[in-house]
């Protein structure tokens, strides 16, 4: 790497160094600074592979000489810092030893026809990630996080969600008035209410395209969302199990609409 411009940092107070903490650390840092931190050569892989182009690579000291060329090369600008350093960024047990910062992409405006997944106040950021990945899978290309939903660009949602950040329309912020604009059917998940999801496959009742909506972790989806659903399901449990986890559900009820639009 010899051959490549960059600069080396050793300055633990290095201003640089300083915001990168609050990216990596601070789950809703990204907002204030208009871009967000992605760790490890997973999530660096998956961006390059959209052609999504990194504003800074950071490498640990001994990473550096090992690094693959595509990573290398990536980034308008690149730092190498001290492996003690690197591991005071990251947010990690075991540091990756290497990252990319990004620019937070433009607000996307809600697009009404296309098949989306509604994300009422889920907070735990594993769960998001994980249905940001079925999503993604399964063809819902547009994710509309009403407010209260965890911070959808924070490290622990982007680690959750494998890089499926980067196949996706991610709209934040979003009033339940906003929901008006879209032209395609909500459908609502609920383990009390509704048809069975089986029923609802078996006799063609699911909506194609259609909207999921997904709720708060204890309370589901709020009962001013759910009088905008045009249908509900719930999912048959034989095991006699009183809810799935929001990111199961989501994945169930993704893959059922998937499949039964091929």
């Amino acid at each position: 790497m010899t051959d490549l411009q960059v600069q080396h940092i050793s300055s633990r107070d290095n201003a640089l160094l300083k915001d990168l903490r609050r990216l990596a650390q601070d789950n809703t840092g990204y907002r204030k600074q208009g871009r967000f931190w992605a760790e490890g050569e997973h999530l660096g892989s998956a961006a390059l592979a959209r052609h999504v182009t990194p504003t800074l690579g950071v490498f640990s000291e001994s990473y550096w000489p090992l690094a693959r060329v595509e990573y290398a090369v990536a980034a308008i600008k690149n730092i190498v810092i001290p492996d003690a350093l690197f591991a005071t960024i990251s947010g990690l047990e075991s540091p990756s030893q290497m990252g990319f910062v990004f620019d937070l992409p433009l607000l996307a405006a809600l697009q009404p026809q296309l098949a989306s997944v509604i994300l009422d106040r889920v907070q735990d950021a594993g769960n998001v990630g994980s249905i940001l990945r079925s999503a993604s899978a399964f063809g819902f290309k547009q994710i509309i996080a009403l407010k209260g939903t965890a911070a959808l660009w924070s490290p622990k949602v982007l680690r959750a969600g494998m890089g499926a950040h980067w196949g996706l329309q991610l709209i934040e912020g979003v009033a339940l008035a906003d929901l008006a604009l879209l032209a395609v059917p909500i459908v609502v998940t609920s383990s009390h209410r509704g048809a069975n999801l089986h029923e609802a496959i078996k006799n063609q009742a699911l909506p194609l395209p259609c909207a999921w909506a997904l709720g708060h972790e204890g309370q589901g989806v709020s009962a001013e969302l759910e009088a905008l659903a045009r249908l509900h399901v719930r999912i048959a449990q034989p095991g006699g199990e009183e809810s799935l986890n929001v990111a199961a559900a989501a994945a169930i009820c993704l893959h059922a609409s998937a499949a039964a639009g091929l």
